[in-house]
């Protein structure tokens, strides 16, 4: 390889962010007090994004609503993502609990629940009590504006910048003028988001040798049999229900995976969804997805659309159950099945917010001791891993959903983007016109940019 074109290909992200990940496997691996040490990489990287968030939902979900003609159709679009997230939800929990079922990679192990020291899921088990389904939605109105984008609450903020684009539209065009401000400063985060991603490969590096070191290849030996079961079924999910479902939209799954392997080897290497999200509504809307869908969508999908999430939780319910010899009959796992509907929304793109949804669901149950959850500690991070990429994946795939479905999906020029035939690069679009108007939008005239 020539030094040019060796020079060419390191400079593209998802190579940089590879490399990190190695290497970090290596570093925590062979220098496991280094790799520990090195966890301030991974979580600097993931507060920069977090830094980020607040105002970027805020900003492309009032810009989205404010300009549409109708506001009718914010509400069908909600409806239509919701019940899409429903769906693909309930598919993944049902996929979940038929292979678990069926290889039972719990069973043989004889875990005596008297035995095990629940203290290292404390904290768990205090949040998983106030993650009930009433105390769900009470969260969706913050007690404070302020307070909602100080903490970074993606779904009350979504709540309020629905409300205030609501607002916005129905005093007309004289709200014009706040509207493309926010539309420009919409730009100008994407731009420091541009800059924040030159230290992505470094977070990835951070976050494996951390992970790698603490928790060591040994663990994945232990519960090998539960890591090869999960991350199959979620490459099975992934490849068949969600390849079926692009296949009707139109368009190749393989492309798209291709055209957002950056983003995938990001969230493998942070272990968190929300690392990417502001890369994610760049390419979802560079792909040919309005951007009211694009702003209505994603971001609620981080709440509502945990297809990874859901195949996890039924998983690791009944390997907790098989582990510790506990029968459950059809019924039970049926009630287990329902309970996890409700417990699996909420958790918002987070490195371990699955577990807590875990936590409530075993807690609510009484049938499966909570404390069992320690089982699952040392192989939770790589567990979330998979998970995480699903969810990502299927955030981007319920985008092209909705936007099909409400005809705001420009199909020409999303195959054109991931046939390579024309250079939509997250970098190149966002220097021309960040979160730009698909080419069907009046805006632009129909044309391409």
């Amino acid at each position: 390889m020539r030094p040019s074109t060796l020079k060419r290909y390191l400079s593209k992200l998802y190579v940089q962010v590879l490399i990190g990940i190695v290497a970090g496997i290596l570093v925590g691996h062979f220098y496991p007090d280094t790799g520990v040490d090195l966890k301030p990489l991974g979580d600097l990287f993931i507060k920069l994004i977090r830094m980020l968030l607040a105002p970027i939902i805020f900003a492309s979900v009032v810009v989205g609503i404010a300009r549409m003609n109708d506001l009718h159709e914010a509400g069908r679009v909600g409806v239509k993502a919701v019940l899409y997230f429903e769906v693909a939800s309930t598919l993944a929990l049902l996929i979940g609990l038929v292979v678990v079922n069926v290889i039972q990679p719990g069973s043989g192990m004889n875990i005596d629940p008297a035995h095990i020291d629940s203290s290292a899921i404390a904290s768990y088990a205090h949040a998983a009590h106030e993650h009930t389904t009433l105390g769900f939605l009470m969260s969706i109105v913050p007690n404070s504006i302020v307070g909602a984008f100080a903490n970074g609450e993606i779904l009350p903020i979504i709540f309020f910048s629905v409300l205030f684009a609501i607002a916005l539209a129905k005093l007309g065009p004289r709200t014009a003028p706040l509207v493309d401000m926010l539309d420009m400063f919409l730009q100008g985060m994407f731009g420091v988001v541009r800059i924040v991603m030159y230290v992505a490969p470094i977070g990835a590096f951070g976050g494996m040798a951390f992970t790698i070191a603490k928790y060591g290849l040994g663990t994945l030996a232990s519960f090998g049999q539960l890591m090869l079961c999960l991350y199959l079924t979620s490459i099975c999910f992934i490849a068949v229900v969600l390849g079926v479902v692009m296949r009707l939209c139109g368009l190749s799954l393989w492309k798209y995976l291709r055209y957002i392997r950056d983003e995938i080897l990001i969230t493998l290497g942070t272990a968190s969804t929300e690392a990417v999200l502001p890369q994610m509504l760049i390419k979802m809307e560079n792909l040919g997805c309005s951007r009211p869908v694009v702003g209505m969508v994603l971001p609620t999908g981080y709440t509502f659309n945990a297809d990874g999430t859901a195949i996890y939780l039924t998983m690791a319910a009944m390997f907790v159950a098989q582990a510790m010899n506990i029968h459950l009959t059809l019924t039970d796992q049926l009630v287990v099945l329902g309970v996890l509907l409700l417990t699996s929304k909420g958790s918002a793109g987070v490195a371990g917010a699955g577990f807590v949804a875990l936590a409530a669901t075993l807690a609510s149950m009484h049938k499966i001791p909570v404390s069992g959850l320690v089982l699952l500690l040392g192989v939770d991070r790589f567990l979330n891993e998979a998970r995480a990429v699903t969810n990502l994946i299927g955030n981007g795939v319920a985008t092209i959903v909705v936007a099909r479905w409400e005809g705001a999906l420009d199909r020409d020029r999303a195959r054109a983007v991931l046939n390579r035939e024309v250079d939509y690069s997250v970098v190149d679009a966002a220097e021309e016109a960040p979160y730009a108007p698909a080419l069907g939008d009046p805006a632009t005239g129909g044309r391409s940019r």
